[in-house]
């Protein structure tokens, strides 16, 4: 089996389900799960999570992400992108500079309300079901974050921008609420995600490099290890002698590894066997003067 992180550059017409039926295929194994919807005519970064990977898969849905986002000024559609219906036109009476303060107004924290074409769900049944069947229902707003939001072409009524934004946020809503400040409408057109975390477009591959690297006995080239999401956190080995702690994912103390060292409460550390094999994701826990396991991600045969 393989046990990793496929970096996957969706192309437009697939759905992330689509993605992961493809990946089993290729890959031969059944265990995968992604990272994060991407809706079916947005292409672009997709994580593909495979055997102890897949416990990835919901830390890395917290990640921050970027897109490049076209939104088209003056139209409104049920969808809040420019494959819906059009409910509205209105003519685009604003300058670039007006498009480029309403635009960076929405940086920081806002309330921002799910769309009724989404996966979110609303007493068991989803918000796009009910859609499709010509219902509305409320929503509550939801705080989002915009962390950066930058012009990147400007030819009214069309403008590309490029976003990093917090987990959760609906680019197709941000158009329409840009447009809605601006007084015109608007709805998204292309929408790439260029990253998510610390995954790149430029390390991704697509289905058909996947298929390629797989006839010719190189796949694994393209598997990042598991532990490469948590780079940025310290690290920690167990002493021979205690292995066996983290080999059941049980608690430990400072002096039980090598480097003997306390980290901050919260921060989490990565703890590697003796053999420098990756047994998880630990974090101290002060009152009781040990390290405490957060995920394991050991592969036993």
């Amino acid at each position: 089996m393989i046990n990793g992180i496929i970096v996957v550059h969706k192309e437009a017409g697939y759905t992330s389900h689509d993605v992961v039926a493809k990946m089993r295929g290729i890959c031969g194994q059944k265990k995968i799960g992604h990272t994060g919807t991407l809706d079916p005519q947005a292409t672009g970064v997709l994580p593909v999570c495979l055997g102890s990977a897949t416990k990835l898969c919901d830390m890395l849905a917290d990640r921050d992400k970027e897109y490049v986002a076209g939104l088209l000024l003056g139209v409104e559609t049920d969808t809040q992108d420019t494959t819906g219906r059009i409910l509205a036109e209105h003519p685009v009476e604003v300058s670039r500079e007006e498009v480029c303060a309403g635009a960076l107004s929405f940086v920081g924290e806002y309330l921002q309300v799910p769309p009724m074409y989404s996966a979110l769900k609303v007493d068991g049944k989803k918000l796009y079901e009910l859609a499709r069947a010509g219902k509305e229902v409320e929503r509550k707003a939801r705080p989002v974050v915009i962390r950066e939001l930058e012009i990147l072409e400007c030819a009214l009524p069309l403008v590309r921008f490029r976003v990093v934004c917090s987990k959760g946020t609906y680019i197709r809503t941000l158009c329409a609420d840009i447009g809605g400040k601006l007084g015109c409408g608007g709805a998204m057109g292309r929408l790439e995600r260029s990253r998510v975390g610390d995954f790149c477009l430029e390390n991704a591959y697509t289905l058909g490099q996947m298929q390629q690297l797989k006839d010719e006995n190189r796949l694994q080239e393209a598997v990042l290890p598991v532990d490469s999401v948590f780079t940025r956190c310290p690290l920690l080995h167990m002493q021979e002698e205690y292995r066996s702690l983290a080999d059941n994912g049980n608690a430990f103390r400072a002096e039980q590894t090598r480097e003997k060292e306390i980290h901050a409460p919260g921060r989490w550390v990565r703890v590697y066997m003796p053999d420098e094999s990756f047994a998880g994701i630990y974090v101290w826990e002060p009152e009781r003067e040990r390290y405490k396991p957060v995920k394991m991600f050991l592969e036993k045969a």
